[in-house]
């Protein structure tokens, strides 16, 4: 059965963040649900629009403070290297369209803030058939 061409494009999404924040299970939510979304590893990377190369619809930047991270992932990330992480993310924080601390955050909580996001997005961008068009492509 093919998709309905009527339907709206689901947001093709790239989530940033530094490290432990829950860019991989955020995606992983994401796509389970159908969105075509994919982590960039910017908070690696000293060129500071690598999260540009690949087009996405809604950018996404997740953010934990160092207790957070310690938390999640104790021993593997020191607070130099959390600035540096987040030194190397302010090109996509300024310009992204949603960044989300996830102190205090369940991952459902998490994919639920960004679904909120893509449902709004999907609803400014529906596809519509040009005025006087019908469904099945007849002239109205």
């Amino acid at each position: 059965m093919s998709p309905d061409p009527h339907a709206p494009r689901l947001p093709v999404i790239a989530v940033l963040g530094v490290s432990a924040s829950g860019k991989t299970t955020l995606v992983k939510g994401l796509k389970a649900l159908g969105y075509p979304a994919f982590c960039v590893v910017q908070e690696h990377s000293l060129a500071p629009r690598l999260w540009r190369r690949r087009p996405a619809d809604l950018t996404v930047v997740l953010d934990a403070s160092y207790a957070t991270v310690q938390r999640r992932r104790p021993g593997t990330l020191g607070p130099r290297l959390l600035e540096a992480e987040r030194r190397r993310l302010a090109d996509a924080i300024a310009h992204c369209d949603l960044w989300l601390p996830t102190d205090g955050l369940s991952p459902d909580e998490v994919l639920a803030r960004v679904l909120a996001l893509a449902r709004r997005w999907t609803q400014d961008h529906r596809r519509r058939a040009p005025e006087g068009d019908l469904p099945d492509g007849r002239a109205g």
